[in-house]
């Protein structure tokens, strides 16, 4: 067991997620390594922001954790922990799991000098770097992600994360209304939504005769996500090669705020 980290999950925390870690394959070596420890190593990744190799050495080998998090990362399984805790969360909040609102936002953020893929400019943020598209629910709890470069414009980014969200059919089921800010804006993004999702756009507008901080309606829940990512040094700054990775660490970064709720 590594050092009292504060990013360590604690027994009741440890002992809420474990049924969701999938057993070691049949047929094979039994495994050697404490899979709560390899969750505290990734973890700590995430809020202290270090890279793999500075991993302190009360935890597992650097290799065997970045072994873990790709292979979960491919088979699916950081979404799936990911998608039983949110239905927690939200029947902890007697919400029932499918939501029927959500709202989408994006966010574009600096990347890593010595990365190229996906990289792009935000001419009105000044940015150059990566964009997040997010779609979240009333809670600000996130139901789709999508990671590319900064360039993406709103409207196409925004297809692509709601189609990521459709595509999760029944999880979805009772879905009817996407609060978007003037940045979706637009007829052909509005008929494409209701014509392949069935959903209405409701678009929520910043009063021009207000300036400075105006907390808009609806908009102001996916802020605040946007805000518990940046509690993450991994998530103030895009370091990661690919951008499936970036959103993996977000999906990562969602589980680790609703184990702490709901244990």
């Amino acid at each position: 067991m590594s050092k009292a980290y504060s990013s360590n999950l604690t027994q009741w925390q440890w002992e809420l997620i474990e049924p969701l870690i999938p057993p070691a394959k049949p047929g094979g070596r039994n495994r050697e390594v404490e899979i709560w420890s390899v969750l505290n190593a990734i973890f700590y990744l995430l809020t202290q922001g270090c890279t793999w190799r500075n991993l302190p050495g009360d935890f597992p080998a650097w290799q065997t954790v970045y072994t873990y998090f790709r292979k979960w990362r491919k088979d699916g399984t950081w979404v799936a922990i990911h998608e039983k805790l949110r239905d927690w969360v939200r029947s902890q909040q007697e919400r029932k799991p499918e939501p029927s609102e959500a709202i989408i936002d994006s966010q574009s953020v600096k990347t890593a000098a010595m990365l190229n893929q996906s990289v792009g400019y935000d001419a009105g943020k000044k940015i150059k770097g990566r964009k997040r598209f997010l779609t979240v629910d009333t809670l600000g709890l996130v139901l789709s992600v999508f990671v590319t470069a900064a360039s993406q414009t709103e409207r196409e980014g925004g297809k692509v994360v709601l189609q990521r969200l459709k595509e999760k059919g029944t999880r979805i089921a009772r879905l009817h209304t996407i609060w978007v800010d003037g940045g979706f804006t637009g007829d052909t993004f509005m008929m494409w939504v209701m014509d392949l999702c069935h959903w209405v756009v409701q678009v929520v507008l910043r009063p021009q005769e207000h300036k400075g901080f105006v907390l808009l309606p609806k908009r102001w829940v996916v802020e605040r996500t946007f805000g518990w990512l940046s509690w993450c040094r991994r998530l103030s700054r895009d370091h990661e090669g690919l951008p499936e990775t970036s959103e993996m660490w977000i999906y990562i970064a969602m589980i680790r705020i609703m184990v702490r709720r709901l244990a």
